[in-house]
């Protein structure tokens, strides 16, 4: 039972990686190893417990946003994991690190760096073999340069795109562990204004005299922590770099545990050291770099506040219901259920809808349960011929809060058999294709597009309901929409509403006909 139970959890966390965005750190080739040919590889079960990634020969940043609803800093830390330059320890030193910072608010990027090549699938025994010799040891002393390169280009990278995940470009710092901790100490001396971070937290850090640099005025603020029983004798790296700091008037803050050991990490060990990452989330904020909830604008605090107090914004086509509901019902009244994407769809072409008895019942934003939630209101009371049903794209976006794929498809099928209880007709709609997100960068929405379009085109085949796939006409070769049809890649042009209108209206006709 515990293996099966592990195996489980392996492929959790395997399945919540492969959502994460992955950035390539160079175009091309990195510098300096522009022949390296062989390719990264994980091991989940080795003599350290914890599982690690090789044979990096390509850089890459590893985005971790933080969840919908988590109160949110416009701070960014590069999480650079240890492993002697031959591992990385890729889950305690790096990917827990970033969750437990993305609870806080804080956006992260996980770095894998270059590392020493290993030749068979026993990293570990090979670096062990390295460094007992002085050739190994000689080999090893030439990538860390490189390894060093990847930290300072991954300031770079974040800094420069910091718009596009809402960070300040004057709060980004990175945290390294061991040889990780070598990356993030080395980015605090010669820096440019591009790749100079605005704070470091060398945890455990190799970092000898030659390595290091001049303390001055324009040094980074710095958080250090080791352990003294540290087995290779690293906690004297720790208490020099902060003597340094200190001598020079630079803020620092040094934590010393008397036992933890080298690379505790993430660890639980029932000791101190298993606490020392919420003495860092408190010096963030002592150093005014993640002080709390990013501010908002009259209009975003009224929007909130509207939310609180109408959460399905039933409210929204109150009155237009009720003068609908006045007049005489029309003949083979149709009216569209959705998100911002139906709501767009009158503004981009309101004779689509003043030329057929089509009614607009979009709200921006909107994710399946708050469409659920005001079904009656906005359909069933009109009393619709045929109901158009749209949503889902925004349940992937995560809007109000994380949401399994099979909840948002059940809510669909949900307002389908409400409709049919009523004897209302629908029309089931594909969700429209999308490769990324404008308001939340990073979420790999295409793979889970296709898979919610797959179980609804299933249950449309199985229950005689009518399918219409907007999805195959819109999508390109990523599987997003092309600029050509969007400005933003989610919600389409009238050149893309112009497509959907004769696939929606021909799904319309065979419904009536049912």
């Amino acid at each position: 039972m515990k293996y099966f139970l592990g195996i489980f959890f392996i492929a959790i966390q395997l399945a919540a990686q492969s959502q994460q965005k992955v950035i390539q750190l160079y175009d091309g080739a990195a510098p300096g190893s522009e022949n390296w040919d062989w390719n990264e590889a994980r091991i989940d079960s080795n003599i350290f417990n914890t599982p690690i990634v090789y044979n990096v020969s390509k850089p890459t940043l590893t985005v971790f946003l933080p969840e919908a609803g988590t109160p949110q800093n416009d701070a960014a830390v590069i999480i650079a994991p240890g492993g002697g330059f031959h591992i990385l320890s890729i889950e305690s030193e790096g990917n827990k690190v970033a969750a437990w910072l993305n609870k806080k608010g804080i956006t992260c990027f996980v770095l894998r760096y270059r590392l020493s090549h290993s030749k068979t699938n026993d990293p570990i025994s090979e670096m062990f073999k390295s460094m007992s010799t002085p050739e190994g040891r000689e080999y090893d002393s030439t990538i860390i340069p490189l390894s060093i390169a990847d930290g300072k280009k991954a300031i770079e990278y974040v800094r420069l795109h910091a718009s596009e995940y809402n960070i300040d470009p004057h709060k980004i710092g990175i945290i390294g562990f061991s040889a990780g901790g070598t990356v993030a100490a080395s980015a605090a001396f010669n820096f440019t204004d591009a790749t100079r971070p605005d704070f470091v937290a060398p945890i455990y850090p190799y970092m000898p005299p030659y390595l290091q640099g001049e303390v001055n005025a324009e040094t980074p603020p710095a958080f250090f922590t080791a352990a003294s029983d540290d087995q290779l004798g690293l906690a004297p790296h720790s208490v020099d770099l902060y003597s340094k700091w200190l001598a020079a008037k630079r803020p620092a803050e040094l934590h010393l545990y008397v036992k933890g050991g080298h690379g505790f990490g993430m660890k639980e060990q029932d000791l101190p050291t298993d606490n020392w990452i919420e003495k860092f989330g408190d010096w963030l904020q002592v150093m005014d770099f993640a002080n709390g909830t990013a501010s908002l604008n009259d209009e975003e605090v009224s929007r909130m506040q509207q939310t609180l107090k109408d959460w399905p914004n039933i409210k929204r086509y109150e009155d237009a219901n009720e003068k609908l509901k006045a007049m005489p019902i029309v003949k083979n009244r149709v009216v569209f259920m959705g998100n911002s994407i139906t709501e767009g769809w009158i503004s981009h072409d309101p004779d689509f809808f003043s030329k057929n008895p089509y009614i607009d019942r979009g709200i921006s934003g909107q994710t399946t349960p708050q469409m659920l939630a005001r079904f009656r209101e906005d359909v069933i009371a009109l009393k619709p011929a045929v109901v158009v049903i749209l949503g889902g794209i925004n349940d992937i976006a995560q809007n109000t809060g994380y949401i399994k794929p099979e909840d948002t498809y059940g809510n669909i099928i949900s307002m389908t058999e409400l409709a049919k209880a009523n004897n209302i007709k629908v029309v089931l709609c594909s969700i429209l294709p999308a490769y990324d997100f404008p308001w939340r960068h990073g979420m790999e929405p295409s793979h889970k597009v296709i898979a919610i379009n797959k179980m609804l085109k299933a249950y449309c085949d199985k229950n005689n309901i009518v399918y219409v796939d907007y999805f195959s006409e819109l999508a390109d070769a990523r599987n997003g929409m092309p600029d050509s049809l969007s400005h933003d890649g989610v919600h389409p042009n009238l050149d893309g509403y112009k497509i959907m209108e004769p696939l929606v209206q021909k799904g319309i006709e065979a419904a009536l006909k049912k």
